[in-house]
């Protein structure tokens, strides 16, 4: 029974690590991200980056690199590509979050502000986050600005929707 229940535990505890590394292979990072560089053997090089306003970082040997809209992956072959031909033969180059653009909450919640990005944040963790719901807070009325949308709608949310860094979230009033 023990190892019944191991095994089951092991394979839940794969399944959300896995899950949560595919959702990194598809995250684009963007303005106030912070991500680390790491290149195997070469400590000058490895650093962390918090993204400009220009959606850029200033890597060494390389100056201005655009990272915006990239995934980790994608920012991994771009140094890659910068270093090869002039500085290292065939470098090992690992990107990683370290944290987050924050996402944002306002309304009828007792903390309004910018809080910091979770992986697998919902709207109401995002509430749990800003104290919760004020008395006169209506949970049918909740609305998500998606900082992806570049016609920047409003949609309607409910606890479960799942947020995004740079997610404007907003509570709206009940009447009744």
């Amino acid at each position: 029974m023990v190892k019944i229940v191991t095994s089951l535990a092991l394979c839940l505890s794969f399944f959300s690590v896995s899950s949560h590394a595919d959702s990194l292979s598809h995250y684009r990072l963007g303005v106030g991200d912070k991500i680390e560089i790491n290149v195997f053997g070469e400590s000058d090089l490895s650093k962390q980056f918090k993204i400009n306003e220009r959606g850029t970082i200033n890597y060494p040997f390389l100056g201005e690199v655009s990272v915006k809209d990239l995934t980790l992956a994608e920012v991994e072959q771009a140094v890659v590509n910068g270093l090869k031909p002039d500085y290292l033969i065939n470098p090992s180059v690992s990107a990683a979050i370290v944290e987050y653009r924050p996402f944002f909450i306002e309304g009828q919640i007792k903390k309004s502000g910018a809080y910091s990005y979770q992986p697998g944040l919902t709207v109401a963790k995002a509430v749990v986050l800003a104290g919760g719901f004020t008395e006169r807070a209506s949970k049918d009325k909740i609305y998500i600005q998606r900082s992806s949308d570049p016609e920047n709608k409003t949609e309607l949310a409910m606890l479960d929707s799942k947020v995004s860094p740079g997610d404007i979230i907003t509570i709206k009033q009940s009447f009744f």
